[in-house]
């Protein structure tokens, strides 16, 4: 008796020690597995009880509710248990190339004397200053 009472212990031990080791995405994926289902089908549920109780008036309004929560309900679970990672945007890879490559060129330098701005970059060289205009 002894025996199975240790053996109980120590598969207990080793169970919690497996769940310890897993990923935040993968106990969400379980839980909202195990409860988001039956949500989903009480929202429908509601949907179609209040369908037959409700005036035609203001179904409308209320299968729009319905459908919106059970919506982002899907939404959700898409995002948790997903799998695809998302792509980096093709305009972030852009800029992240030209910031790897101004930093490699030359200084840009900068010079304001009164009304006059000097803008320079390697041997480039634009200048430009307020002109009066009374």
């Amino acid at each position: 008796m002894e025996d199975i009472e240790a053996l109980k212990a120590k598969a207990e031990i080793e169970a919690q020690k497996v769940e310890s080791q897993t990923s935040a995405k993968e106990v969400a994926s379980k839980t909202i597995g195990k409860t988001a289902i039956p949500w989903i089908v009480l929202l429908v549920v509601v949907g179609v009880v209040s369908a037959a109780f409700m005036p035609s008036e203001s179904l409308p309004a209320v299968i729009g509710l319905v459908s919106t929560a059970v919506m982002a309900l899907i939404g959700m679970l898409t995002g948790i248990t997903g799998t695809k990672d998302k792509e980096e945007k093709p305009e972030f890879t852009i800029i992240n190339d030209l910031v790897a490559r101004l930093d490699k060129s030359e200084p840009l330098i900068v010079e304001i004397k009164g009304d006059k701005v000097t803008v320079s970059k390697g041997a480039n060289t634009v200048s430009s200053s307020k002109e009066n205009s009374q």
